[in-house]
């Protein structure tokens, strides 16, 4: 018995898992277009290199793995699959596809939008790595800034950004919410001025682009939330009102757990959304289609309304 096995070719380890497969070595032989002495001889110096024997060949007429066997068998076929998606890596690279791409996505972009293009890149491009992140306001479009991610789906918070190319993606219609038992949810009709008496929850992110300014914010007493999910939890708590994206509460408006409220000042506003990426840094084909993905979303959801 050895002690240090050798290194099995990959053609051997292609021969061992074909033979498992079909059940025998005839059947190997023909997949593989080889004699039957060949697909043997090839098992044999293949048990020989690691030292075990693969196949119980004495007690049945086919061949059975030995316990030895099925371990060398979970092994080899993480070897197998690893040279397929090696291939497969490669071959995308010689036809021009990113090897990789970096996403970041607002937050308030629906989650029925993100699993959709997720998904559908995945089937389209199963050999580019894709790397998601998620951000608030303008640590989006820093991240895009920064080289961080080839692409993002911002809100509007760089129109005004030198080098950043913008392309419209639909928007997301925002509510003010708040609890039923909460005190604006309360009145049938609130004066105006009513929502700056009252806790508003706000949105807030610790980016430079986004710093000093305040988007729909209406209270003099705010609480800022860099978590969109935590916002979502506290207004569900009673604890203050604020401003949501429709689909997100869409269950606690039937529920009745969130109501939306009567503010003179703001019923509701549309969030719009843009792709952007820089200007110096186009993106590749894997990228560009995850683009395209996300106008076709807007502009079917905007042929919907």
């Amino acid at each position: 018995m050895i002690s240090d096995p050798g290194t099995p070719t990959l053609d051997q380890l292609r021969v061992f898992l074909t033979v498992v497969e079909v059940g025998s070595f005839a059947g190997a032989a023909r997949k593989l277009h080889r004699a039957t002495s060949v697909i043997s001889y090839s098992i044999a110096n293949l048990e020989m290199q690691l030292g075990v024997t693969l196949f119980d060949r004495q007690t049945t007429r086919k061949p059975q793995l030995t316990e030895a066997g099925r371990t060398v068998l979970a092994e080899a076929r993480t070897i197998a699959n690893g040279v397929h998606g090696l291939r497969a890596k490669v071959k995308g690279l010689l036809q021009g596809l990113e090897a990789e791409v970096h996403v970041v996505l607002d937050v308030m972009l629906p989650a029925e939008r993100i699993v959709d293009a997720l998904k559908a890149f995945q089937e389209e491009f199963p050999t580019v790595a894709l790397h998601l992140h998620m951000e608030a306001l303008g640590a989006v479009t820093e991240r895009v800034i920064n080289r961080n991610a080839v692409i993002g789906v911002s809100g509007p918070m760089n129109e005004s950004i030198d080098g950043i190319e913008r392309v419209g993606a639909g928007n997301v219609e925002l509510i003010p919410v708040a609890a039923p038992n909460h005190p604006l949810a309360l009145a049938e009709q609130n004066a105006p001025g009513a929502g700056r008496e009252f806790t508003q929850l706000v949105l807030s992110d610790r980016s430079e682009l986004t710093k000093g300014k305040e988007f729909a914010v209406l209270s003099n007493r705010t609480w800022r939330l860099a978590d969109l999910g935590a916002k979502h939890m506290l207004l569900r708590e009673g604890i203050g009102w604020g401003n949501m994206p429709t689909p997100m509460i869409q269950e606690d408006l039937d529920s009745g757990r969130l109501v939306p409220l009567n503010l003179p000042e703001y019923t509701s506003g549309k969030y719009p959304f843009s792709i952007i990426y820089r200007s110096d840094l186009p993106p590749g084909p894997a990228a560009r289609w995850l683009i395209e993905r996300f106008v076709q979303q807007g502009a079917a959801l905007q042929a919907t309304r």
